[in-house]
């Protein structure tokens, strides 16, 4: 059993990582004991882990019944749409201001049910239960929730930090492998932007972690979660050094808004965008050539493609990295690699590197 804790004065919040917490009551009860509970799940995690979570609820000194609201699935349905859905459920169960959302899922529930959390009577608490890598490691921890637009990803949402976030690591023994190497993105990508002592790390223990090692799966979810808890600590609302979390999210989301949302699934977009910023950063200057080849051994060890699709066009990621939420003054701003390890953004970047690879001949159909 791993604790850790996001540091943010009255914010603050705990992250237990282990094997079966979802049936442990100990982890939940701090958070929801004496008030009403809404969980917020979908139609694939809620038959698979909610039998788990209403016998642990029922330990909580919960009030009532918790109202289940179970979504569809898919990153098509993470839209103001859904997020109003939620919200009829909630006032038609009269659920107050002293009520708690428990988000069951990976990061799409996670980041819907967070932003309607945020909003709901202008804030509620909620608890998130990442049942995916990805979520485990990134979306479920740090306060970043919301939905897409059709032109952008992420573009609508809030800051709403959690009061806690319960990682089930058994919960990655139900986990389809397309789903597993999109989370291994996210990990590949703490290597990258912070601390190269883990990317060794992660290049002598990758294969382990596709076979879902529980020992393996545990230090890199820890590990994470460390370095994410860090980042989101010194920067809440992304002013700074939290922007570095981004690296390869500015190509990659493009990818994911340009084939259409749920076609490539967030990891492997990010993935391939980590890929494409090591390669520019190699026509910088930046990244010397040993380092990019590393990068990208890993990435592709991660069962992640290198390269982007070609339905997305050179001329289409000018125009959807045009309204990422990374541009400040009408200039786009990257995450590029000095390092394996070290990660800066800038938008002083040369705008010929860019071209240059958005044009590479190296595109997958």
């Amino acid at each position: 059993m791993e604790n850790l804790n996001v540091e943010l004065g009255e914010r603050s919040y705990p992250i237990h990582i282990g094997p079966a917490t979802l049936r442990d009551p100990q982890w939940l009860r701090p958070a929801l004991e004496g008030q009403r509970v809404a969980v917020v799940t979908n139609e694939t995690v809620g038959p698979l882990h909610g039998a788990a979570l209403r016998a642990s609820l029922g330990h909580c000194g919960i009030r009532e019944e918790p109202l289940w609201i179970e979504l569809p699935d898919g990153e098509v349905h993470k839209t103001l749409t859904t997020v109003e859905s939620i919200l009829t459920r909630l006032l038609e169960a009269r659920l107050d201001r002293g009520s708690r959302i428990v988000a069951l899922g990976g990061g799409v529930v996670g980041d819907i049910a967070g932003f309607a959390a945020a909003i709901y009577q202008r804030g509620i608490d909620f608890v998130q239960v990442p049942t995916t890598l990805l979520a485990q490691v990134d979306s479920s921890v740090g306060g970043k929730t919301g939905v897409n637009h059709p032109l952008g990803k992420n573009m609508i949402g809030a800051f709403h930090q959690p009061r806690a976030v319960i990682i089930d690591t058994d919960t990655l023994k139900t986990l389809p492998e397309r789903e597993l190497r999109a989370g291994l993105a996210e990990v590949i990508k703490y290597g990258l932007i912070r601390d190269a002592e883990f990317f060794a790390w992660l290049e002598e223990h990758i294969d382990a972690l596709r076979a879902l090692d529980p020992e393996a799966l545990a230090h890199a979810i820890r590990r994470s979660c460390a370095c994410k808890a860090e980042v989101v600590a010194a920067d809440e609302r992304e002013s700074g050094q939290r922007a570095l979390l981004n690296l390869g999210h500015t190509f990659g989301h493009a990818i994911e808004a340009g084939m259409g949302y749920g076609e490539w699934l967030h990891g492997e977009a990010v993935g391939t965008g980590m890929a494409m910023a090591a390669r520019m950063s190699e026509r910088m200057g930046w990244l010397d050539t040993a380092e990019r080849e590393r990068a990208e051994a890993l990435i592709r060890r991660a069962g992640l493609s290198l390269e982007p699709p070609t339905a997305v066009t050179p001329q289409r990621f000018h125009e959807l990295m045009a309204i990422d939420k990374k541009v400040s003054a009408g200039r786009l701003r990257l995450v590029l690699l000095r390092a394996i390890g070290q990660a800066e953004l800038t938008d002083a970047f040369d705008p010929a590197a860019l071209d240059a690879t958005l044009h590479e001949d190296t595109r997958v159909a």
